[in-house]
């Protein structure tokens, strides 16, 4: 039965199987770096301007704009700095704003953001432009000691409307190991002095806001004025109207503030005269959520450029590993060459051959690497999703994967010409004759 070229192909890749793995994986591996790097850059940008919503500025107490943003929106770690309430009054009293939401962070339940806040942060408030809160179960707190979780922090804690639990002190993780009032090696305790309970469940938004729990202003003040006190805060003083708080025990650590703009328009030249107006105070640090997201990618870019000239790097390297695989294989096979040569092969066919593995080589990598690059994009997601509440949504268009599986095939066709020229080149004679 006579053997066509597509067999002598095959077989040809699984008598060197090793090399053609090895080759197959150099190929991969690059294609999918490429893949997941292109599939991220964009859809990574649109997901971090997520968590901003409909506010235009953040105000706070942290020195640099960057990480007020990254504390205050991200909540990677808590505030260092808080701002009393009669400067929140004064700014509200002052300014142009639609809203101004208080928040005060600082405390965390499992490892979890605790947001203290106002109602105003489900009714003015909205984690995606255009898209308001929406309640799953239950509904939002009433007052102190009246907690609502985010759709991640109910997954991750197991809590359900009606469960019962005390927030920790700090951004520590020792809810279920820290008996009462006892201090962790970072200096975190649990407030179980008071116990709060769960109303309300919110659904999914995709902003980092669903990894938090969220409860009253006056339960971060409380709790606080209680350890402050050295426990002295009088139960009695709950009944009282402004719970028996000071003055110096309102503190807050950031406000979402959306300035007024004509109903039509999203923005106006009022938000930057309102955002000159408070830096010039000085009182605060004024952010602008997505000018500072603008800047992080900014700067994160360069590393983004670099991770995709290491993909290309790592590409060319497999193309040469395509060509020292068919290389080395044609010094043994020039006999075979020779051999085929005196069956009838022609030059041209014999060419023709080397370059069919060199390009089955490529499109089996790339096709292993853009299902690869696809896959790994979705767990990098999973994990921003996962660690930062960040709803990232990979996607690449369609011409962007052929281009790149298309450049995979023909770098390894390129790197096959030199074996196939060899062959090419084969002298019958030579190879054939007698071994002396």
């Amino acid at each position: 039965m006579a053997l066509t070229d597509a067999t002598i192909v095959f077989r040809s890749l699984r008598a060197r199987l090793f090399s053609t793995v090895i080759t197959v994986l150099s190929v991969a591996v690059a294609v999918a770096l490429l893949v997941t790097l292109l599939s991220l850059r964009d859809a990574s940008r649109q997901a971090f301007n997520r968590g901003s919503g409909n506010m235009h500025l953040l105000l706070s107490g942290d020195r640099d704009p960057m990480v007020a943003v990254l504390n205050s929106i991200f909540y990677v770690n808590a505030p260092r700095n808080a701002i009393d309430w009669a400067t929140y009054e004064q700014i509200v009293r002052t300014n142009p704003l639609a809203f101004a939401i208080p928040t005060a962070l600082g405390d965390s339940y499992r490892g979890l953001p605790v947001v203290a806040t106002t109602g105003q942060f489900f009714e003015r408030f909205e984690p995606v432009v255009g898209e308001a809160w929406v309640f799953g179960e239950g509904r939002a707190f009433d007052g102190p000691f009246e907690v609502v979780l985010g759709s991640e922090a109910a997954r991750a804690t197991g809590l359900r409307v009606g469960d019962e639990l005390a927030f920790t002190h700090g951004y520590g993780s020792g809810d279920q190991a820290v008996g009462r009032g006892v201090a962790e090696a970072d200096g975190s305790h649990v407030h179980d002095e008071f116990m709060c309970r769960v109303v309300g469940i919110l659904q999914r938004s995709g902003t980092p806001h669903d990894r938090a729990l969220f409860t009253a202003l006056e339960t971060s003040w409380i709790v606080h004025a209680h350890d402050a006190r050295q426990g002295g805060f009088p139960r009695e003083a709950l009944e009282e109207p402004g719970f028996g708080l000071e003055a110096h025990e309102k503190l807050i650590t950031g406000v979402y503030a959306r300035v007024l703009t004509r109903p039509d328009r999203d923005t106006g030249p009022q938000v930057q005269a309102t955002f000159e107006r408070l830096r010039r105070g000085g009182t605060v640090t004024v952010a602008s959520p997505v000018n500072q997201i603008n800047r992080l990618f900014e700067i994160v870019g360069n590393i983004d450029q670099v991770l995709l000239a290491m993909a290309g790097v790592v590409l060319l390297s497999s193309g040469v590993s395509i060509l020292l695989a068919l290389y080395n294989s044609m010094e043994q096979r020039r006999r075979q060459v020779a051999v085929m040569r005196v069956l009838g092969a022609s030059r041209g066919r014999i060419l023709a051959l080397v370059l069919n593995e060199s390009v089955l080589l490529g499109v089996i990598g790339a096709c292993a690497g853009v299902l690869a690059g696809l896959a790994g994009a979705q767990l990098v997601a999973g994990i921003l999703e996962a660690r930062l509440g960040v709803r990232v949504e990979p996607g690449l268009p369609l011409l962007w994967t052929l281009g790149v599986a298309v450049a995979a095939i023909v770098l390894a066709a390129v790197a096959g010409l030199i074996p196939a020229l060899m062959a090419y080149r084969t002298s019958v004679a030579a190879h054939l004759r007698p071994a002396a």
